[in-house]
């Protein structure tokens, strides 16, 4: 986003601008944050993060014994079932002035920012203003769910698929039908159609299911030996590779 200036630019030519870091947190535990994210989030000005409405953060949350005290913060409350562009519009908006005020801004985003991270909603706002805007990677859920469950995702030349679990039946039966490895992200109420058309490929005794990975409530099983009315949370994974082990 920054832009190198003229030599012959003085430093009076343009304001000064902070800039807006979009931290990898991890999964959970909270030592899974990266040593640059820690040190950005002692630094920062103005500390930012996804909230639902009720005020609950799990980002806050993860890194709570980390934040030092007397900073500003911005929780940015999701309103579920209600389109989210307005909510990460006047976010955008509401980071931009302190930006704009020269300080330093570090949005919290559950997992890698990137990996299916809320932060690139606000990246793209925040870079299309002409902000100074960064990305500090961090720990996905799915390589925290892995190595939890002791199952490497993928070796030699398999292909590895990361599927949403909202994917219509018929799109999930062929993208599972046509992988090496895959990782089903997203569950939640959708878990019951997803363990259908695993059961249906002949899947089901490859496959891992684990749900709050690195978390106190973690809970991991073969899928085979759920109860058939089981259910799972939003915060759940399916990993399946077709030779049972990565290794083999």
């Amino acid at each position: 986003m920054n832009r190198a200036e003229p030599l012959s630019a003085s430093p009076q030519s343009h304001p000064v601008t902070g800039t807006a870091y979009g931290l990898g947190i991890g999964p959970g535990e909270p030592d899974l944050i990266t040593l640059k994210a820690y040190n950005i989030l002692q630094k920062a000005d103005v500390i930012a993060y996804p909230a639902l409405e009720d005020g609950v953060s799990l980002a806050r949350q993860i890194v709570d014994t980390h934040i030092p005290k007397g900073r500003t913060e911005i929780a940015i409350r999701i309103e579920m079932g209600k389109p989210a562009d307005p909510i990460y519009d006047a976010a955008a908006l509401e980071i931009g002035q302190h930006l704009a005020a020269g300080k330093t801004v570090a949005v919290l985003c559950e997992g890698d920012p990137f990996f299916y991270g809320s932060f690139m909603y606000l990246y793209g706002r925040l870079a299309d203003a002409g902000h100074s805007v960064e990305t500090v990677p961090g720990v996905s859920s799915m390589m925290a769910c892995a190595a939890q469950l002791g199952a490497p995702l993928a070796a030699k030349n398999d292909v590895l698929q990361v599927i949403p679990g909202p994917l219509d039946k018929d799109r999930l039966r062929t993208q599972l039908g046509n992988t090496d490895a895959a990782a089903i992200i997203k569950l939640g109420r959708h878990f019951t159609k997803v363990r259908d058309v695993i059961n249906e490929l002949g899947l089901t005794d490859r496959a891992r299911y684990i749900e709050r990975a690195t978390l106190d409530s973690q809970k991991m099983v073969p899928l085979a030996d759920l109860p058939a009315d089981a259910t799972a949370p939003y915060f759940s994974m399916i990993l399946i590779h077709r030779r049972g082990d990565a290794w083999r």
